[in-house]
């Protein structure tokens, strides 16, 4: 009996099938569609508030306004601080007198009497004098007693010491105060006038004004509300700074470096493609990661976030418009 040849014809058509399957697949995996990165444009903002607490006066401004470095934008009631000037600059008038006072020393009536006082005690020292010395050509004579010499003596030191004690008080009030006293009462003036500016610092904080050129986005409080010390009243954009940010998959990261020109879209103006330059990269944390679903061939992915500024002025973009990034 005649042996069959075996037939190979399915076999082959089996590799040729596979084989054309591969190729298709590898087609449709290169000519996949470019991955889109949203981002979204941002704008550096700062707030507008104040050292001191106070109420509402005005507001000056409204939102979407365009106000320059150094405009009032609102004004604040206080006058608890208003108080406290007064205050202060009574203090500073009381230390102000002491001061000159301390400096143009003693009034001239009282250097006057100081020097009445003075020429008192020297005529009643000149006349005890005289007295002690008769007392004592007496008691060398042998006329009078000891006990006489000894009280005329000591009234004579009484008197002769009543004399210094008077004229070191006109000197004292003719010289006018210490160098001490002086400089302590300038220090004290300087102390009452350091007050006062400091509470003037604070009533200018009662007119907010803006610290550098741009828009303003928010405004919280309205008039007559009561606002603390450091509350914002207000939000102004700095339109001049705004830039993009991006969240990109490790995966997607290649071409990306800080330094590096990116090529976005704006659907917001038209479609409107320009470029971007990137000037910051950080990684989001775990929270961000991309978690593998499949155990074989695949891994966890962190999420980085890309920041970049466009390379020319693009007119009509505003904060919160998306951008796109093809990869």
């Amino acid at each position: 009996m005649e042996k069959k040849k075996p037939n190979y014809i399915p076999a082959l058509l089996l590799i040729i099938a596979v084989v054309a399957v591969a190729a298709v697949c590898g087609m449709l995996a290169s000519n996949r569609p470019d991955t889109t990165v949203q981002g979204e444009v941002e704008v550096d903002e700062y707030r507008v508030s104040s050292k001191v607490p106070g109420r509402i006066l005005r507001i000056l401004a409204e939102e979407g306004q365009n106000v320059k470095a150094g405009d009032t934008l609102a004004l604040l009631e206080a006058p608890d601080v208003q108080a406290k000037l007064l205050q202060a600059q009574a203090a500073e008038n009381a230390a102000d007198a002491l001061s000159r006072k301390a400096d143009n020393g003693a009034r001239k009536e009282q250097v006057q009497a100081a020097y009445e006082m003075w020429q008192k005690a020297k005529a009643g020292s000149e006349v005890m004098q005289k007295s002690y010395q008769r007392i004592k050509r007496l008691f060398d004579e042998g006329v009078t007693t000891a006990q006489k010499l000894d009280e005329v003596t000591a009234q004579r030191d009484a008197a002769i010491a009543t004399e210094k004690a008077a004229k070191a008080q006109y000197e004292m009030a003719r010289n006018g105060a210490q160098q001490e006293d002086r400089d302590a009462a300038r220090a004290q003036r300087q102390r009452a006038e350091g007050a006062v500016a400091e509470v003037n610092s604070y009533i200018r904080e009662t007119v907010l004004t803006a610290a550098m050129d741009g828009e303003v986005t928010d405004i919280f409080p309205v008039v007559g509300e009561l606002v603390g010390t450091g509350a914002p009243v207000m939000n102004v954009a700095m339109m001049d700074r705004m830039w993009m940010t991006f969240n990109v998959r490790e995966d997607l990261l290649s071409g990306i470096g800080v330094g590096k020109t990116l090529d976005v879209t704006v659907p917001a103006l038209g479609n409107r493609e320009t470029k971007v330059r990137v000037t910051y990269m950080k990684d989001l944390g775990t929270y961000a990661a991309w978690k593998a679903t499949k155990t074989t061939g695949q891994f966890d992915m962190k999420t980085f976030q890309v920041k970049a500024v466009p390379t020319e002025k693009l007119d009509g973009l505003r904060p919160g418009m998306s951008v796109l990034l093809k990869r």
